[in-house]
């Protein structure tokens, strides 16, 4: 067995001045990047909306394949991990224990991973696709109807399922990996030290990382600043205020505020206590939602739904729409690869962060199958209920969803016909979307400080306070200067690069395991144990 300890430069981070405990290329280079690319968007928004369309638009038109190559190739080589003789191996040392109990652990996952999305896409998701989706007219199903709403919850498990989660696992299984087990930083560099060895300290790799920051910062800042829309709307519901950007842009400045404090407070106060509330108010809602609607029904969809994705997803994952005129993939299957791609930097690094300890067979089952199984789960309660309610209560649920998709979800709850339960039932969601932003917001701020600190778990306080603030100004600014749109474009064409990186990562990944875990080693293993019995 090689697995042996790396000794990173002792020079990768300032021991003195303004930027001790940071690398401070790492650190001005960012702050530059931030700056040119906010600069250049809100300087002409047209025209930088423009640009960035004209280079997704490309990307989604013409290389729609590669997307589909890579995400499928993910979820096979994760499959084969989870399976391979590998799976006893841990993401550190052979006596590393988990630094987090199991269910803080898959808390802090959902904090990263899914969040808020889940409330509102749950029900907006399902309404868009049960009126308009090709597989209505290759297998004859009438919109808008029972058959359709199920084929609905197939394809938002589909886009939320496992193509999606594979790739958060092969980055954090990777920089879990390389970090805990080999001793390098916990840097998104260091997933490519077997390709690129020393080199991965020098332009090579901090190209690499900033690449990991471009996609955080602007994740989270289009999320946010697009996110408070069904906040607002909660908010507006309840009669509390009007929805206006003057309110939007004090609720972002609000969950900034304690998105900065949580990240803080670090990883094992203030985003693990919020993860677990966040977790166990999911789940009271979840249990709402199916009691009000038609039980029954929305059993049925449920099952249909998971079990129609579970049947498929094989051949969905490798399907490619051959209609050139027809958009629909490119508008919702090529997007949402994309968009997982870009976020794999960020959730990838934080789900290493909380993984330590864990073997390769775990963290491949829990990272995969669990979340994948709540989303079923969700998606088939939430859809299932928002369709139920607009077939047989006549909710108005899609006409909501189409008038502003953040809606939806409140419209479903109208539809339930419990008057006297919309208010404590809105308040409760609006609530939850809020937490899991700030969830969402201190995991984000936490992963950029790791990254520019090279690796530190636990990076300088005043860095946290700094890029938490920075992730809030950043989607105020665009929030006003009607930006917000034209970033989240921008962060979807830098998902390329970093589907080329994961591919390159895998390699890796495959390449040191073999290195550090010959077959000779592996049978000798096996002899002893047995011999020892």
């Amino acid at each position: 067995m090689s697995d042996a300890l790396h000794t990173p430069p002792e020079d990768l981070v300032d021991k003195t001045g303004l930027f001790a405990g940071m690398n401070k290329f790492m650190g001005v280079a960012s702050m530059v990047m931030i700056l040119a690319f906010v600069g250049f968007t809100i300087s002409d928004v047209e025209y930088s909306g423009a640009v960035f369309s004209a280079g997704k638009n490309f990307i989604i038109g013409s290389l729609d394949w590669f997307y589909v190559l890579v995400v499928n190739a993910v979820l096979f080589f994760v499959i084969w991990l989870l399976f391979s003789r590998f799976g006893d191996v841990k993401l550190g040392q052979d006596d590393t224990e988990p630094d987090f109990s199991n269910f803080s652990w898959i808390c802090m996952l959902f904090s990263a991973g899914l969040g808020s999305g889940l409330i509102y896409w749950g029900v907006a998701e399902p309404m868009y696709h049960i009126a308009d989706n090709p597989f209505l007219t290759r297998e004859g199903i009438t919109p808008g109807s029972v058959e359709a709403g199920s084929k609905a919850i197939q394809i938002t498990n589909f886009h939320w399922g496992f193509h999606g989660w594979a790739l958060y696992v092969l980055v954090g299984l990777s920089l879990a990996y390389f970090s805990y087990r080999r001793g390098l930083p916990l840097t998104l560099r260091s997933a490519f030290y077997p390709i690129l060895k020393d080199k991965v300290y020098g332009p090579w790799g901090h190209i690499i990382d900033l690449i990991g920051v471009f996609g955080t910062i602007f994740g989270l800042a289009t999320s946010l600043g697009l996110g408070v829309t069904p906040i607002a709307a909660g908010l507006e519901n309840l009669g509390w205020i009007s929805n206006t950007t003057t309110n939007q842009l004090f609720l972002v400045a609000a969950i900034t505020i304690a998105g900065t404090l949580s990240a803080a407070s670090g990883v094992g106060k203030g985003v693990r206590i919020l993860s677990e509330m966040n977790v166990w108010a999911s789940i009271g809602l979840l249990l709402l939602f199916l009691i009000l609607a038609p039980t029954a029904f929305v059993l049925g969809m449920m099952i249909t739904g998971a079990g129609e994705y579970l049947w498929n997803v094989i051949p969905m994952g490798f399907w490619i729409d051959g209609e050139p005129e027809r958009q629909w993939q490119s508008w919702w299957t090529i997007f949402y690869w994309g968009w997982w791609i870009a976020w794999c930097p960020f959730v990838g690094l934080f789900i290493a962060r909380v993984s330590k300890g864990r073997t390769i067979r775990q963290f491949c089952l829990c990272v995969l199958l669990v979340p994948v199984s709540v989303v079923m789960l969700w998606m088939g309660i939430f859809g299932g209920a928002a369709v139920g309610v607009d077939l047989f209560y006549q909710a108005g649920v899609q006409e909501a969803v189409k008038a502003d998709y953040a809606s939806g979800v409140f419209a479903t709850v109208a539809g339930f016909g419990y008057s006297w339960l919309v208010v404590p039932l809105t308040i409760l969601i609006t609530i939850l979307l809020i937490s899991w932003f700030v969830t969402s917001s201190d995991s984000g701020t936490l992963v950029m400080c790791t990254m520019l600190s090279m690796g530190d778990e636990h990076p300088p306080v005043k860095f946290r306070v700094f890029w938490g603030i920075t992730s809030g100004v950043v989607a105020g600014v665009l929030m006003l200067a009607g930006g917000l749109t034209a970033l989240q474009t921008a962060s979807i064409v830098a998902g390329l690069p970093i589907a080329v990186l994961l591919l390159m990562m895998a390699y890796g990944m495959v390449k040191t395991l073999h290195e550090d875990f010959p077959v000779a080693d592996v049978e000798d293993t096996r002899e002893l144990e047995y011999l020892n019995r």
